[in-house]
């Protein structure tokens, strides 16, 4: 071997050395996995992209994003729940995987209580009733009152059976004890379009997803689904107000790590996600894009996950809704 080629071998060794020395990223050697159980581009991605950057800088190293859809996000808690437990694979995750599959599914390939833990909130998601722009319900009231009138039931689209915009369809039937469709859809946009296009008279969806459809006039809001106003609907009032409480619902996003990883482990990830969600970029963006920044302690979490998972609960056995 000549001795030129060990030289230039070495000079590249040497050169790389230095570059991996001037980042203490790349002298931790870690890197945190934050998996997301959905395709690049939706909702959840966009939130777990918004957070990634400035989550890395708390931790002091770099976040990546990995997206593992399927199997309604059983194939993102498996990997998860398998993973080293070391803290560095993290899973992002909306309400549904978490606190409905479980009475959803007679069968999961993850049990929450057993594969995985709470970390810490994200962002609340309230869900807005949405109406064609030419329909002739103003508000959330009135659209309760004539689906009491109607002869044929008022139709709701939903993203799926069990979707939370379906169980907020369930809570609203019951809670202004009117009769209503539930026409499900795979997926958020194919039942906004049919909504658009008159063929639904209504759909409940997370504000993100509908805000440019209502900000361009394609789409009526006439009630939340939650305790308070919004405020980038400020004139939008919940259905509480209405006279209809008991419709409340949030499809919160979360992360949750596995079990095994070590108590001060989790600690150290929460106060790193909670410091993130308080910095005013990611606060400005997630707010921009109608998600609620609401970082939270992993008690209040698993609170709020035990709360949630009991009253979707409820709903799914009280209607016998089975997953599709």
């Amino acid at each position: 071997m000549s001795h030129h080629h060990i030289s230039r071998r070495g000079l590249c060794a040497l050169a790389a050395g230095l570059a991996l020395g001037g980042s203490a990223r790349a002298q931790s050697g870690r890197i945190t996995r934050l998996v997301v159980a959905f395709p690049p581009g939706g909702p959840v991605d966009f939130v777990a992209r918004t957070v990634a950057e400035q989550l890395g800088k708390e931790l002091g190293h770099q976040v990546i994003i990995e997206n593992r859809a399927g199997a309604n996000g059983a194939i993102a808690a498996e990997y998860v729940s398998h993973a080293p437990p070391d803290g560095n694979t993290l899973w992002l995750t909306s309400v549904g995987a978490v606190a409905i599959n479980p009475s959803l599914y007679d069968k999961l390939a993850y049990d929450m209580q057993k594969d995985l833990q709470p970390v810490g909130l994200v962002v609340r998601n309230v869900e807005v009733l949405v109406v064609p722009a030419d329909a002739p319900w103003k508000t959330g009231a009135d659209f309760v009152a004539a689906a009491r009138q109607s002869k044929q039931p008022l139709t709701l689209a939903s993203s799926g059976t069990g979707s939370v915009p379906h169980l907020a369809m369930e809570l609203l039937a019951d809670a202004g004890k009117a009769p209503l469709l539930h026409v499900p859809y795979k997926g958020a946009a194919p039942a906004i379009t049919d909504v658009i296009a008159g063929h639904v008279n209504g759909f409940f969806g997370d504000i993100p997803g509908l805000l440019p459809f209502i900000k361009t006039g394609k789409l009526r809001p006439i009630g939340l689904a939650a305790s308070h106003r919004h405020p980038l609907l400020p004139e939008v009032k919940t259905f509480a107000e209405m006279g209809v409480p008991g419709v409340d619902s949030d499809n919160w996003y979360a992360v949750f790590a596995g079990r095994a990883v070590p108590p001060a482990e989790i600690e150290r990830v929460s106060a790193a996600l909670r410091k993130t969600l308080g910095d005013e970029g990611v606060r400005g963006r997630l707010s921009a894009s109608g998600a609620e920044p609401a970082p939270s302690s992993p008690a209040e979490l698993a609170a709020l996950l035990k709360q949630d998972s009991e009253k979707w609960g409820r709903v799914v056995r009280a209607k016998n809704i089975k997953a599709d």
